[in-house]
């Protein structure tokens, strides 16, 4: 027996706290009786549980490391009929979710699960979970500006909080740097917006770590998934990450 919002959050409806929202409000119907009170456990295996009188199965719990191509939608779908991260996945047969977004013009690690209390940690602006880029920019900045990075820079949405960087490579003749930055937010198009802050526009973007996980190795397009160790690394790096934030502040 389980508590009814973790097989709610297990079968991907949504994180758990959420699922606790829709008992709460009485959207969920264990064995066509309503349910409101939390804490309730079910058997998965015998009951039959609906949320909005659609009936939901305890599912596998899926976990892939996707390597997301440059021209790729972060979403499932795409009203204008461009690719997106699903038309790579064909033969994952559960329903799953990019955890975070990769913008259309950058590539790189993609998690995408359908255990919704992961993503949600995971996501959760308490969390500060490290997310590390290979930034190729226009010119060569000074090292000056890259402190001004390392400390906080005023975007339009507010300071952002300190990010990690170094010098990767500079090609004197394209007149090229590849930085890598480790930020620990995630605001949309933050990478870019930030070197555009210091007049030093980015040209190509690759994500290449997101908390514990490593690109490295995988493909461009390929997708793989990742082992019960990996998942129980990812969990405790967004855990660990809050409470290194809980003691800085």
């Amino acid at each position: 027996m389980e508590r009814l919002q973790k097989v709610l959050a297990q079968a991907g409806v949504a994180s758990r706290r959420k699922c606790e929202e829709y008992i709460s409000a009485g959207r969920v119907q264990v064995n066509d009786e309503t349910v409101t009170t939390l804490g309730v456990k079910v058997d998965p295996a015998v009951d039959s549980i609906k949320v909005d009188g659609r009936l939901i199965n305890k599912q596998r719990n899926q976990y892939i490391l996707f390597n997301k191509p440059k021209g790729v939608i972060t979403s499932t779908t795409d009203p204008e009929g461009r690719s997106v991260v699903n038309d790579y996945l064909k033969d994952i047969k559960e329903r799953i979710y990019p955890v975070g977004r990769l913008d259309y013009d950058s590539e790189g690690l993609l998690l995408l699960t359908n255990d919704g209390e992961l993503a949600n940690l995971l996501t959760h602006p308490r969390h500060h979970v490290p997310k590390t880029y290979h930034a190729t920019v226009e010119g060569v900045p000074h090292g000056d500006l890259l402190d001004k990075l390392r400390a906080g820079v005023k975007l339009e949405d507010g300071m952002t909080a300190p990010a990690e960087l170094e010098y990767l490579d500079i090609d004197p003749e394209k007149n090229e740097t590849i930085i890598s930055i480790t930020i620990h937010e995630g605001r949309n198009r933050q990478v870019r917006r930030m070197f555009e802050a210091i007049k030093y526009p980015v040209i190509r973007l690759k994500r290449v770590q997101f908390g514990s996980l490593l690109l490295a190795g995988l493909q461009r397009g390929k997708h793989r998934k990742l082992t019960a160790q990996e998942v129980e690394e990812l969990r405790q790096s967004a855990v660990q990450s809050h409470n290194v934030q809980k003691t800085s502040e």
